[in-house]
């Protein structure tokens, strides 16, 4: 993943709502990927005390970041998390993780 898609991608899940939102998505898309299911969007926000409006910028701003797809079927709103994004996001955390914990055991100042 270029550091430009890396940005973007940080930028959209700095939100805690969005990403909770996101978490969420990509749980249960992982349990429907098999069967190319989504998720319903109204049984996900009512977990979340935000207004609809707020709601559909959240979502907005995962699909331009590229994290989700969002499709009608009729009066309902299905999500799923892009797959290839969600490895590469897996393999983003995984990455800074695994670097955090290289440190650990030294005695590495930060202000040094």
């Amino acid at each position: 993943m270029d550091t430009a898609k890396a940005s973007k991608i940080m930028k959209a899940l700095s939100n805690q709502n969005r990403l909770e939102l996101y978490l969420d998505i990509a749980r249960q898309s992982d349990v429907g990927f098999m069967a190319g299911k989504g998720c319903f969007i109204t049984d996900i926000a009512c977990s979340f005390t935000i207004g609809a409006p707020t709601m559909s910028h959240h979502l907005k701003e995962l699909v331009n970041a590229g994290l989700i797809v969002t499709e009608r079927q009729g009066k309902f709103l299905i999500a799923r998390a892009v797959r290839e994004t969600l490895e590469e996001v897996r393999t983003l955390f995984n990455l800074g993780i695994d670097s955090l914990s290289d440190t650990k055991g030294t005695d590495h100042d930060p202000q040094s």
